[in-house]
């Protein structure tokens, strides 16, 4: 066994299932993981934090196909558009914003740098379909736009990525474009004529080194056993299997948890078993030894 890190493991977080690489919180999952993905304290909503403090809730996760859908509360749909901040996804993250993501900007000024014609941010082509269905909706009053106006001010944004680390980091420094929204759209819900049917979040891809944390043994045989894949401490990234009963080992939970609770009173059973055994024998012998004397043999 291991010493605890206080640490207790979930594999639910609200309505979303929780399973490796991610964790419930410290200590439990991939530690590449953990400062990204955590439960909060009330156990209801599964947070992703970012390197800038931005802390958003994630709405969804698909572990057969490695992918996540973050929601950001202030980001424009149909439904809601407001003047919001900026999104960023640091470089370093195991994360890489999937491809199927068509990021919009809207209520963008006319000198904003993303019209700059030699740049070539904006995708003139079908994205001006997705800024005509988010110009439709009557959202577009939340940030001073009449339904129906020209999308001359909306760009359907091929925002350059950074490259490096395990993931490509991403940034919409709104400020920066001046511009007043975005919406990201993973999806069309089957129908590109109806943007209030959209699938509005954004979504990531996520992938881990298997070789460094050694998932298909030493994790797969801690899952089997009932219990959770994780790591020491934040200092000490070595695997540790947290069992239920909030025993860590270094194998897997089999003899701990229940399996020790039912060793334990099967031992005790046995143990009582035998001394009482032994009472029975003992009066036995003295009855024995008191009827011999009159011809009685309880041993035949």
């Amino acid at each position: 066994m291991i010493p605890s890190v206080n640490a207790t493991c979930h594999d639910r977080c609200g309505t979303i299932p929780i399973k490796f690489p991610f964790g419930s919180g410290t200590g439990c999952g991939h530690p590449h993981f953990s400062r990204y993905i955590n439960c909060s304290p009330d156990g209801t909503t599964l947070h992703f934090s970012t390197a800038t403090g931005a802390v958003y809730a994630v709405s969804s996760i698909d572990y057969a196909a490695s992918t996540l859908v973050v929601a950001d509360p202030l980001m424009s749909t149909c439904a809601s558009m407001q003047n919001t901040g900026s999104f960023a996804l640091d470089r370093a993250a195991p994360f890489t914003v999937a491809a199927d993501n068509i990021f919009a900007l809207v209520g963008c000024s006319t000198t904003s740098p993303v019209f700059d014609p030699d740049a070539d941010y904006c995708d003139t082509g079908s994205g001006l379909n997705v800024c005509r269905g988010l110009y439709s909706c009557r959202g577009v009053e939340g940030i001073g736009l009449e339904p129906h106006a020209p999308v001359s001010t909306c760009c359907v944004y091929e925002a350059p990525v950074l490259g490096g680390g395990s993931g490509s980091g991403l940034v919409l420094d709104l400020p920066k474009l001046q511009c007043s929204s975005y919406s990201a759209v993973y999806g069309f819900g089957g129908s590109e004529g109806d943007p209030m049917k959209w699938e509005y979040g954004i979504l990531m891809q996520y992938e881990y080194d298997d070789s460094s944390y050694n998932y298909s043994s030493a994790c797969r045989n801690c899952e089997e056993s009932g219990g959770f894949c994780g790591f020491q401490a934040l200092e000490d990234s070595s695997f540790a299997c947290r069992c239920q009963n909030g025993v860590n080992t270094t194998v897997n939970c089999y003899g701990r948890g229940l399996s020790l609770s039912l060793s334990l009173s099967l031992s005790l059973s046995l143990s009582h078993g035998n001394e009482l055994f032994g009472v029975i024998r003992i009066c036995l012998e003295r009855d024995k030894e008191r009827e011999n004397s009159k011809g009685i043999d309880y041993w035949r």
